[in-house]
């Protein structure tokens, strides 16, 4: 294995440090003591699954805080812990309302006209788009609501009750909450595949109100069960893939409005174009780079990209109602319906024949909307450096739906666009969200007129700059430079968003995470290690060029747990290290190879393959002439030594608690 050749010349019996004979060497110090190695404190199997099943449901250890505490005190430390607006909200200031205010105010703008905004064109267009090839690629690009086959009007419902549930639960500052394509995609075809949206609406809208109960359920009952460490093989690799896949959808999803495309044709021969939009939209394009531009150099000036989108759109929408008997071409959101969220309850399904759909469709729908929020909600905090708790995300991200489907209102999650414009408008906490519900209550009460001029290609505009600074192409090259399984999971999550879909370029991305986990699990590291000249200390011979080899000794390292998946590798590998030392001996001329260490102090866990593997590699060293010695074993797996009865075949020298006692007790029992 190319490890290093150098040899010791001598090896001091009574003490483990390698050193050279010469005169000027000082006397030897005296003899080394050699430790027992002993047993971690008795505890029954009871104590033992309850502190593993602590640490991997409660890693945190949230009961902490509560310790000497009055009761008070831990009943506002719980309320803390369930709504995280208990613990930044006593703090909350001006200068933070100031920015969250811009912030929740831009993405209204956004939000507001965005699930209305083609649904006039929708029923006259989806026919005609499911007829070419860019079918799935356009229905990306309509209404959200109407991707479910739900009346418009309900995806704005969608965008007022949840975020509030969310600002008061979610551990993000940054999730703009609201209507998703993916989840509104799959929900529709689910649903359409059992009843008709058009011969039974009712029924299909007690489906979907079903549906989504039945998703926020399955969520909160994740997040209550504590199991957000299922979110964490989300890396930060699989974010930054997502994030440019997701990025680059966005941009195209908005090409239509940009360029001022009314309609496409079935073979897509002509497309009308519209001067004026294109004009329009790429004087607010430039306008908003150019904003973003300054902000970035001059980060004093963070205001100006902050109030550059809500800008863009009132300015936008004075001009085009200035010049509505001339501008007949660029197209505009036009009558918006008014009134506030009607109670569903009584819309909810739960005795009849199709139940069992709509729960179905719950759950699918449950498990997409929630890694997209959560992806989106990590790769915000990412590049702000805080943490998302996954459990609260998940409680955070089900109750709301629980809320909504009582409201009116279908499945909702963590958007990347809306999220996007919200980071980049300059939010701080999820006060941002408060206002943009806040918002969106005034505007079906009363605003509704005012947004029959607004121009759709200035919401392109916006969307497209949001997105445009997050494609991260210096983390994916460190990636490339650093790790090369992440940065092929960075590219499947990439090119899987970008061509298949974002909840199966997850799972792509996901997949080559968990091969990689279970590659080092069932291929671990060995390695030979050598003694540091002078001192007791021994290590990787290829790491460390002036370790030298212990003539006779043949001392290993693993560097990983040994399972039952890994167990028949490492006897093959050992025992091909052993023939490798024999082979390098013989060449060499050196002392004959007598023992073979291994040192455990990497060795985390251990199951009864793993201590049948020992038992049989030291029986098939044994009738070589070879002898086995373990080193430091970490305390359960001694534990788990003991239990077996495997020591007393190793007699007294066969276990040691460092490497350096090892080569000592044995050197000297050989001189002996």
């Amino acid at each position: 294995m190319g490890v290093n050749s150098n040899r010791v010349d001598h090896f001091d019996s009574h003490h483990p440090t390698i050193i050279r004979i010469s005169n000027s060497d000082p006397p030897p110090p005296p003899p080394m003591e050699i430790h027992r190695v002993s047993l971690p404190p008795h505890r029954s199997t009871l104590r033992k699954l309850g502190h593993r099943l602590a640490d991997v449901f409660f890693p945190d250890d949230p009961l902490h805080r509560f310790k000497n505490q009055t009761w008070f005190m831990k009943l506002l430390l719980a309320l803390q812990y369930f709504f995280p607006i208990f613990q930044w909200a006593p703090h909350y200031g001006l200068k933070l309302l100031r920015s969250d205010a811009v912030s929740g105010l831009t993405i209204a703008s956004l939000a507001i006209p965005q699930v209305s905004v083609l649904c006039s064109e929708i029923q006259s267009m989806c026919a005609l788009f499911l007829e070419t090839e860019y079918a799935l690629f356009l229905k990306k690009g309509i209404s959200y609501a109407k991707l479910a086959n739900l009346p418009p009007i309900i995806g704005l419902y969608s965008s007022f009750v949840p975020p509030l549930v969310y600002s008061l639960l979610g551990s993000s500052r940054h999730l703009g909450v609201g209507p998703v394509s993916i989840a509104s995609l799959v929900m529709g075809s689910m649903l359409s595949e059992n009843v008709s949206f058009t011969s039974q609406p009712i029924l299909y809208l007690k489906l979907a109100f079903t549906a989504t109960f039945f998703a926020g359920l399955f969520q909160a009952s994740l997040g209550i069960l504590r199991l957000g460490f299922v979110i964490d093989f989300l890396s930060k690799a699989t974010l930054v893939g997502f994030m440019a896949g997701a990025a680059i959808i966005v941009s195209l999803q908005q090409l239509k409005g940009l360029l001022g495309i009314t309609h496409f044709t079935a073979k897509m021969q002509i497309i009308p174009w519209s001067w004026q939009t294109i004009l329009l939209g790429f004087a607010f394009l430039a306008f908003l780079l150019a904003t973003r531009h300054i902000s970035l150099k001059k980060p004093k000036l963070f205001w100006v990209s902050a109030a550059a989108p809500l800008t863009s759109v009132i300015v936008s929408t004075i001009l085009v109602f200035l010049l509505r008997d001339k501008a007949h071409g660029i197209a505009i959101i036009g009558n918006l319906p008014k009134g506030l969220n009607p109670p569903s309850t009584n819309m909810l399904y739960f005795n009849g024949p199709y139940l069992a759909l709509a729960i179905k469709t719950g759950i699918v729908t449950g498990i997409l909307s929630l890694t997209e929020g959560i992806a989106v909600g990590r790769t915000f905090a990412a590049l702000k450096n805080y943490q998302v708790d996954g459990n609260k995300e998940m409680m955070a991200i089900g109750l709301m739906n629980i809320a909504g489907c009582c409201s009116s209102c279908y499945v909702t999650t963590g958007s990347f666009s809306r999220s996007a414009v919200n980071f980049n408008a300059g939010a701080q906490t999820a006060v941002s969200n408060i206002i943009m519900a806040s918002a969106v209550l005034v505007t079906l009460l009363f605003l509704m007129p005012l947004f029959y001029y607004t121009p759709n290609v200035v919401l392109a505009a916006i969307i497209i700059t949001a997105v445009i600074g997050l494609i991260d192409y210096q983390a994916a090259y460190k990636l490339w430079k650093v790790d090369k399984l992440d940065f092929l999971a960075c590219l499947c999550s990439f090119f899987g968003v970008l061509f298949i879909s974002v909840p199966l370029g997850l799972g792509i991305a996901v997949a080559i995470s968990v091969f990689k986990i279970l590659l080092h699990v069932s291929r671990p590291n060995t390695v030979v290690l050598g003694n540091l000249p002078g001192t007791q200390i021994f290590h990787n011979l290829n790491q460390y060029r002036e370790a030298l080899r212990v003539p006779s000794f043949l001392i290993l390292a693993v560097e990983s747990p040994i399972y039952f998946a890994n167990s028949t590798y490492l006897q093959e590998r050992i025992l091909r290290w052993v023939r490798e030392e024999e082979e390098r001996i013989k060449a060499n001329k050196e002392s004959t190879l007598k023992c073979i260490i291994l040192d455990m102090t990497a060795v985390t866990a251990i199951d009864t393959s793993g201590i049948d593997t020992l038992c049989e590699l030291r029986k098939t060293l044994e009738k070589r002439s070879f002898q086995l010695v373990l080193t430091n074993p970490v305390g359960n797996v001694m534990e788990k030594l003991h239990q077996s009865k495997i020591l007393d075949s190793f007699g007294m020298k066969g276990l040691y608690l460092t490497v350096g006692e090892a080569v000592a007790d044995i050197s000297m029992s050989w001189k002996a």
